[in-house]
């Protein structure tokens, strides 16, 4: 079975308070993106996980597509399985890429045995994983809150425009986002103003990290203006970074102006 996990980008992302157990209470909303990897998933002898691509740092057995199955093969009579992860979306870009997998390596499993996992599990399993992962089972736009892994639907369609992400290759861990933030709470509720006009935006949805990883790492904000100057109608760094991306009316090829960063750009659905 092949599937294509896709990526997701934050718009605006505000850090409301650190909680109990270390983690951070936020309020964003995620919006999937064309980007994505494939995931196929064969029968075979025993269990094994593989990748091509981009490098991704560990073991096999710490990869989250592993954990997917070995969580699902302890409640459910799973066969042995070889999956095989073509990786392109960037690693700790701040667009949900390793969480993307995870979820669709859940629904696959799910779907190619007729395990008739229930949605509701699915996002249980998938909560167990990461804070974002939960998001990709339903995989349409949501308002999340708390960790990320709490969502309801927002009434918000981008469909028809045009996205432009860059990733200047510069990895940026949550550690290191997350050390100089200051939680707090927006003045502006962000559903109320995700209905306003998209060229609103800039002036009132936020990236809490921006203030702070924009000045440690200059470039980013050099690829925001970039973008702005480019015509977009609203250009933000994506989760914790550090890709940033701008939202277009008009299909826009910056494929040669951002030469020496990764680039897609395609339609949003």
């Amino acid at each position: 079975m092949l599937v294509f996990p896709n990526a997701k980008i934050n718009i605006g992302l505000n850090i409301v308070e650190k909680r109990a157990d270390g983690y951070h209470n936020i309020e964003s909303c995620f919006y999937p993106v064309g980007w994505s990897d494939a995931l196929e998933i064969t029968l075979d002898e025993k269990f094994s996980f593989q990748s091509d691509g981009i490098a991704i740092p560990g073991n096999a057995s710490d990869n989250l597509c592993t954990k997917a199955y070995q969580m699902i093969a302890a409640d459910y009579p799973l066969p042995p399985v070889k999956i095989h992860l073509l990786k392109s979306i960037p690693i700790g870009a701040g667009l949900g890429g390793g969480s993307a997998d995870a979820a669709f390596a859940i629904k696959a499993l799910n779907q190619h045995f007729n395990l008739e996992i229930s949605f509701k599990k699915q996002l249980d399993y998938a909560r167990r994983l990461g804070s974002d992962c939960a998001f990709f089972i339903p995989n349409k736009p949501a308002y999340c809150f708390q960790k990320g892994d709490v969502f309801e639907d927002i009434d918000l369609n981008l469909k028809g425009k045009w996205i432009v992400l860059i990733n200047p290759g510069l990895h940026i861990s949550t550690v290191e986002a997350y050390s100089g933030i200051v939680p707090k709470r927006s003045v502006d509720d962000l559903r109320t103003v995700l209905k306003e006009p998209i060229e609103n935006w800039k002036y009132k949805v936020k990236n809490d990290f921006e203030a702070t990883l924009f000045p440690k790492y200059p470039l980013l904000e050099e690829i925001k203006k970039a973008l702005y100057n480019q015509g977009a109608l609203y250009a933000a760094m994506s989760g914790s970074g550090s890709t940033l991306f701008g939202i277009f009316d008009v299909e826009k090829d910056l494929t040669k102006h951002f030469a020496d960063f990764t680039v897609w750009q395609g339609l949003l659905d």
